[in-house]
């Protein structure tokens, strides 16, 4: 996102805003993130007609939520009805489909393969139960391969593509097991130079210091011991990340923000925000929210190429070969 003097952009001054987390530092006039610039109307607290919120997302519900923004996004508008969009594998990107092409997956990790369950951090043997994921003008291409698909991009359009993390820049991260670089080392070289839209749902459960910093630290041959499929961190840039934060301006016009995170008793990994705004917007924001409680959580499918670190003796590369050389 960008702020320029006092043109307001969603998340941008608010003290709960990812970019807040670092120690407070001399500011150039303009700033610039990695986050889905939307602007919100300008309204102080304590004015008339000003209203706010507090409400808490667990993680499934901030994917329902972040699903319903990122298809109400223009360039993902535009390029269903002129273009193409291809949509990753991801528990995210499963409701994103669902969203878009009013079909119903289950179970909703089945449509990844990398995934942080039971422990450990493992992987999907087994195809997503909904293959539909390239659209043109649309429809739903039957049998496309998103390898050839994604050769015919151009500027108008879409990839999507959840991560792993984020940092306070919008910086986002996503974990690489395969020796081949996986889905982002496909897209990264083709949608960067054509300037194609690489959009970005990620949950604020995911929010980290740096991507840069904690990318240092990975590595498929980094580790001694892993619980769980080894992996790189993988920085992307120029993405366009749609947090809560952002979700929340494109679908209501409110300024969100960041104030809280965790839990127990079925709301580990919550996150907790103030909306802000007027008054109509932060009704409107309130019931969207109330619309996506009670989300079930994420199935998990059982084909899993690692299904105990423990029985591997926590080695990674041991646990790598599980993966079969992909």
């Amino acid at each position: 996102m960008v702020e320029t003097g006092d043109t307001p952009v969603a998340g941008a001054a608010a003290a709960g805003d990812p970019r807040n987390m670092r120690a407070a530092q001399p500011q150039a006039e303009v700033e610039v993130t990695m986050f889905y610039e939307v602007e919100v109307p300008e309204i102080k607290p304590g004015t008339k007609g000003w209203s706010a919120a507090l409400v808490v997302l667990n993680p499934a519900e901030s994917r329902r939520l972040l699903a319903k923004a990122t298809v109400a996004l223009p360039e993902v508008r535009h390029a269903y009805e002129h273009g193409t969009i291809i949509i990753g594998r991801g528990i995210t990107n499963a409701y994103v489909t669902e969203e878009l092409l009013g079909v119903r997956i289950e179970p909703k990790a089945g449509q990844t393969v990398g995934m942080v369950c039971h422990g450990i951090t493992t992987g999907n043997s087994g195809a997503p139960p909904c293959p539909h994921h390239v659209i043109r003008r649309g429809k739903a291409v039957e049998g496309a391969d998103s390898k050839v698909e994604i050769l015919s991009f151009g500027p108008e359009d879409v990839f999507i593509k959840g991560a792993n993390a984020i940092d306070p820049e919008g910086n986002a991260g996503i974990f690489t097991s395969s020796l081949v670089g996986g889905t982002i080392g496909m897209v990264w070289p083709v949608v960067t130079p054509r300037g194609s839209h690489l959009i970005m749902p990620v949950g604020l459960e995911k929010l980290i210091p740096s991507v840069v910093e904690a990318a240092k630290h990975t590595g498929l041959y980094y580790y001694k011991y892993s619980m769980g499929l080894p992996a790189r961190l993988t920085p992307v840039v120029l993405g366009k990340v749609l947090t809560e934060i952002q979700a929340l301006a494109v679908l209501a016009g409110v300024r969100a923000t960041h104030i809280g995170s965790g839990g127990v008793g079925g709301s580990e990994g919550a996150v907790v925000l103030t909306i802000e705004g007027e008054e109509s917007n932060v009704e409107r924001a309130f019931e969207l929210v109330k619309a996506v409680k009670q989300e079930p959580q994420v199935t998990v499918p059982e084909t899993l190429y690692v299904k105990s670190a423990a029985e591997h003796g926590y080695d990674p590369r041991r646990q790598l070969a599980t993966l079969g050389g992909r």
